[in-house]
């Protein structure tokens, strides 16, 4: 019951606030987004069916939440408030037209926050706007830590880094398949004299050879995003000297032991090619002598019979 008479109370509180009699204030149901250090509009506009002259309207604009007075006009005069001066102004041609718009110059990130816009003829009505800033983040750097003496296997880190945006950074890496490996970073965004942030990014990696990396930095308020690619070639990587040393050792050794193997291989090729021609020649006199006892046990029979005869 009490919460159905609040939300009454209020819905009636806004209607009154918007729309009192025949006067009506409009503003954007959306927050207005600037670009830091640009000039930007905040639009309010109103409409009566009372005829009035300029005279009798006074336009008061204010920060929403702390009430502070940022530009008024009254009696047909203009006054700026001091932390405002030079950067606001309305429209004096238009008011008589019912517009009531702000013009708000160079702003700053501490203008940002809800701004209300007060009309009064007799009578003072008013709305709220709210008002968001927003600066494009730079191309992102790449710098490998270390950078010197590294060989295949070390971990590195990889730091990411871009400046002169507002709000706060998304930061993604994604290797050279395009996975995205976000898990493994470190981010830190600070803000600068101006209230803009420079993000630093860290991620670490085991080295290889001819990988590649990136570094996203997105900007949600202005859908922007940014980005840098880093590959790191055979040519960042280096054998450290006992290891060079090592290894050119290892492959003269190496390289002695098949000269040797060969030559031993081609020695016992030799001597079994020879061993093979003695067993042959060997064979072929058995068999020649085998094939001549027929024969002289022959020639003694003949010569028997002769000696018979």
């Amino acid at each position: 019951m009490y919460s159905a008479i609040l939300s009454a109370y209020f819905a009636v509180h806004l209607l009154l606030g918007y729309c009192r009699g025949d006067l009506t204030i409009q503003v954007p149901e959306v927050p207005v987004i600037a670009i830091f250090g640009k000039d930007v509009t905040l639009n309010c506009s109103f409409s009566t069916d009372v005829n009035f002259s300029l005279g009798d309207l006074s336009v008061i604009w204010q920060l929403t939440e702390t009430r502070q007075m940022v530009h008024k006009y009254s009696l047909r005069q203009d006054q700026q408030a001091d932390s405002f001066v030079n950067r606001t102004a309305l429209f004096p041609d238009e008011l008589a037209k019912g517009n009531a718009s702000l013009l708000l110059r160079h702003v700053r990130i501490e203008d940002e926050g809800s701004f209300t816009c007060f009309v009064r003829i007799e009578e003072h009505f008013s709305a709220p706007i709210e008002l968001q800033l927003a600066a494009s983040y730079s191309k992102p750097s790449l710098q490998l830590e270390p950078n010197k003496n590294l060989k295949p296997g070390d971990e590195v880190a990889i730091a990411c880094h871009s400046s002169g945006g507002y709000p706060q950074a998304t930061v993604q890496w994604h290797d050279g398949k395009g996975s995205n490996i976000t898990e493994n970073i470190t981010t830190s965004q600070v803000a600068n004299e101006k209230g803009l942030f420079d993000v630093r990014s860290v991620i670490r990696v085991t080295l290889e050879p001819n990988s590649t990396y990136s570094c996203l930095v997105r900007n949600e308020l202005l859908n922007e995003e940014t980005q840098a690619l880093a590959t790191i070639t055979g040519q960042h990587l280096k054998f450290p000297a006992v290891a060079l040393w090592l290894t050119i050792g290892l492959s003269i050794c190496l390289l002695g032991l098949l000269v040797a193997l060969g030559f031993v291989c081609r020695r016992k090729i030799w001597q079994s090619c020879e061993e093979s021609k003695a067993e042959d020649g060997e064979e072929e006199e058995t068999e020649a002598r085998t094939a001549m006892k027929p024969l002289e046990n022959a020639d003694d029979k003949e010569a028997e019979e002769e000696v018979l005869e």
